[in-house]
């Protein structure tokens, strides 16, 4: 059982973590620095920190007995989980789920309904002409069915859209009405629309690489919400210049931030944002909101939510 009263180290600064500490007045916050040693004589069971840990990360939790860390941030793929030693390890995983699904949806209808190229500032050649796509009856292709996957499925099958999904286990899908398929190549063969939303691990790294683009239905939209190492940037060059992806949809990217003269700035099938599908109103706070339901349940020693599986990364 935790100790009274709760005492929670942060590296989080005052003014972010304002909500919180409302929220939770009954709690004692100690700031303490990212970097250089452990203040000494500072203790305390929890740490919240940044979703990359802090250079003094192993010192601190040692020095403070520190019991459970949380991430403020929904991946971990940048954590140093060498310094986490057996502590526990949490994250806000699925705290973005709502914003990121909305712009996948709103990635897929740009494509098909050729937004923003069919807005006019003048009289038009031809009224009631042109050619759009649309979503209705194409086949909409998850590779991870976790919080993302499924507030993107949620909203692709009123649309009418068929939804695929790959996940990691022999688990049912969570979603009535998803069909959880056997294998990456069947997922990318059946696929209009591709969505990459599978955390970022050893095992994922370059998943989708120059032999699984050689199996995409042509014309295939990609689009990766997950991380940028989940996709061969260089495969994905080649099948953008043949015309085997007809548009890459690209949130994320290797490495962030790119380079000014990359060419996934210039080439014409790709769309690239910086990293902010996450983002709308209430964003932060919605983060933070599993740290703060967590430490109801750290006090009631209930299961934590978003614990992080130490040997798989995730």
């Amino acid at each position: 059982m935790p100790t009274l009263p709760l005492r929670v180290l942060t590296h989080v600064p005052p003014a972010v973590l304002a909500r919180v500490s409302e929220a939770r007045p009954d709690v004692e916050w100690v700031e303490v620095p990212q970097e250089g040693p452990a203040p000494k004589g500072v203790s305390g069971e929890i740490l919240l920190t940044a979703a990359w840990g802090s250079p003094n990360l192993g010192e601190l939790v040692r020095a403070a007995g520190v019991r459970w860390i949380h991430t403020v941030g929904t991946g971990v793929d940048r954590f140093p989980m060498d310094q986490v030693g057996d502590r526990v390890l949490t994250c806000a995983r699925g705290a973005s789920a709502i914003p990121i699904s909305e712009w996948v949806l709103a990635v897929i209808l740009a494509l098909e309904k050729a937004l923003p190229d069919t807005w006019i500032d003048r009289p038009p050649e031809r009224w009631n002409a042109g050619e759009l796509g649309g979503v209705y009856g194409q086949t909409l292709g998850l590779v991870g069915i976790g919080g993302i996957g499924v507030a993107i499925a949620e909203r692709a099958l009123p649309f009418g859209m068929r939804v695929l999904a790959l996940r990691r286990t022999s688990q049912p899908s969570p979603v009535d009405g998803v069909e959880i398929v056997a294998s990456l190549a069947e997922l990318l063969a059946r696929s209009d629309h591709l969505v990459i939303a599978a955390a970022a691990t050893p095992r994922t790294r370059h998943l989708i690489d120059a032999e699984a683009l050689g199996q995409v239905k042509p014309g295939v939209h990609l689009i990766n919400i997950a991380r940028g190492s989940l996709i061969d940037q260089d495969a994905l060059r080649e099948a953008l210049d043949d015309g085997r992806i007809a548009r890459a949809s690209l949130d994320v990217c290797e490495p962030e931030p790119l380079p000014e003269d990359h060419w996934l700035y210039r080439h014409p099938r790709v769309r690239l944002s910086p990293h902010c599908s996450w983002i709308a109103p209430g964003a932060l706070d919605r983060l933070f909101d599993t740290f703060v339901d967590n430490l109801g349940r750290w006090e009631r020693d209930d299961p934590l939510t978003g614990q992080v599986d130490l040997k798989q990364r995730y």
